[in-house]
C-alpha cells in the first residue's frame, strides 16, 4: 500500500503544523479551509489512556494524537466521524475509542504504523497529510528545577504539582530518535511552519526532541511562528508568560531561534471562566512583549478566544486560522517592499 500522497493539483501554501493534543487539532480544523498543502506532524510520546494501553498490548505508537488530526482534517459523513471518536461505554474495551483500535487494525494489515495512518487517511478522505514524528518507542522524560525526575508523559502533571517547582527541561528515551523522514521533507518545503498551540512540554517540545527536527526548522525558509496557548496549564506551566514559552523553546533547541513570531491572543476570557481556571492555579497568558523580542523574536496579538465555547478558553479553529493567514499576508508585503525573493533573518 502506499503512503500518503497529496492530490495532483492542490491549491494554497505549504503548511506544516507541529504539535499534539486538542491543541493541533484545533489548528488543523481551521487550516484546511486555507490551504490543501497540509502537513501535521505529531508527537509520539503519549503513553496514558487508552493510546497507553494499546502501546503496552500491543507494541504499537501511541494513536490518539493522530487519530485527532485524522478527524480534525477528515472529509466524511457525520456518522464516519461519530464511528471513529465512539468509545466504548463498558467492558475490557472501556474508555477505548474505535479510532484508536482502527488504527491498530490497520497496522496489522499494513504492518507498519506510517501505512496504517496513511490508510486511514484514504478511508477518511482527510484534507491534506498527518505524520507521526517518529515510530521508535520513546518515553518523555521531565526533570525538575529541584534535581528530581519522572518517566513518562501522563506522569508528568501529578509529580509536578507534588514537586511544586518548575519543569527544568524534558528529553527523550532513547535521545534522539530516528525522524520520519517524510515528516522532515515536509518542514523542508514548507511555506509556513507553526508550533502550537498545545502543551508546551508534553505536546510541542517532544517533537523537538526528535533527531534532524530542530535542524530542519532552523534552516527552513518559511514563515516560522509559535502559536502561544490562552491559558497557562496545570500541572505543567503554571505562571509562564508568553515570554516564558519562547524561552523554554529555545532552551530545547539549543539556543536556536525557531520561530520568527509569538502569536497570542488578545481576546480577553470570560469573566465566568476565570473562576473555574483559578482552581488550577491557570490564568490567561501575558504577553511580555518586550521579553519576547529581545530574543529576536516579534510578538503579534489577535483576537481568537472560542466565544462559542462555554466551559474552555481555547482557541477558535476559524479565528485561529484568519490570524495565522493574515500574518503570512503582511510577512508576504514586508517581503515585496523589501524588493528581495526572501525575508532575511537571522538565525
Amino acid at each position: 500500500m502506499n503512503k500518503q500522497r497529496g492530490p495532483a493539483e492542490t491549491n494554497g501554501p505549504k503548511i506544516v503544523a507541529i504539535g499534539g493534543g486538542t491543541g493541533l487539532s484545533t489548528a488543523l480544523r481551521g487550516l484546511k479551509g486555507c490551504t490543501d498543502h497540509l502537513t501535521a506532524i505529531v508527537t509520539m510520546a503519549d503513553d496514558g489512556g487508552g493510546s497507553g494501553k494499546l502501546r503496552e498490548d500491543l507494541g504499537m505508537p501511541p494513536p490518539g494524537d493522530v487519530r485527532h488530526c485524522l478527524q480534525a482534517l477528515a472529509n466524511v459523513e457525520p456518522l464516519m466521524e461519530e464511528l471513529i471518536n465512539y468509545r466504548f461505554p463498558e467492558g475490557m474495551l472501556k474508555g477505548q475509542s474505535f479510532g484508536n483500535l482502527f488504527l491498530a487494525a490497520l497496522m496489522g494489515v499494513t504492518g507498519s504504523f506510517e501505512e496504517a495512518v496513511a490508510s486511514m487517511s484514504e478511508v477518511l478522505a482527510i484534507t491534506g497529510r498527518v505524520l507521526p514524528v517518529t515510530c521508535e518507542d520513546i518515553q518523555l522524560v521531565a526533570k525538575f528545577e529541584n534535581g528530581t525526575q519522572v518517566v513518562g508523559e501522563s506522569k508528568i502533571c501529578a509529580f509536578k504539582k507534588a514537586q511544586d517547582c518548575r519543569i527544568s527541561h524534558v528529553r527523550l528515551e532513547p535521545r534522539c530518535p530516528k525522524a520520519n523522514a517524510e515528516a522532515l521533507e515536509a518542514i523542508r518545503q514548507a511555506d509556513l511552519i507553526l508550533l502550537g498551540p498545545g502543551s508546551l512540554y508534553t505536546s510541542v517540545i517532544p517533537n523537538l526532541l526528535v533527531d534532524g527536527v530542530v535542524d530542519a526548522i532552523a534552516a527552513s525558509h518559511a514563515l516560522r511562528v509559535y502559536v502561544c496557548n490562552v491559558m497557562t496549564q496545570d500541572g505543567e506551566t503554571e505562571g509562564y508568560t508568553a515570554g516564558d514559552h519562547l524561552k523554554a523553546l529555545m532552551v530545547h533547541s539549543n539556543g536556536r531561534k525557531l520561530v520568527d513570531y509569538c502569536l497570542v491572543n488578545s481576546d480577553p476570557v470570560p469573566d465566568y471562566l476565570l473562576p473555574i481556571y483559578a482552581l488550577q492555579n491557570a490564568k490567561p497568558i501575558v504577553l511580555d512583549r518586550e521579553v519576547i523580542e529581545a530574543m529576536g523574536v516579534e510578538a503579534v496579538a489577535q483576537p481568537m478566544v472560542d466565544p462559542n465555547h462555554k466551559c474552555l478558553a481555547r482557541h477558535d479553529p476559524e479565528r485561529l486560522a484568519k490570524a495565522v493567514m493574515k500574518l503570512m499576508e503582511d510577512h508576504s508585503m514586508r517581503v515585496v517592499e523589501q524588493g528581495t525573493a526572501h525575508y532575511l533573518r537571522e538565525r
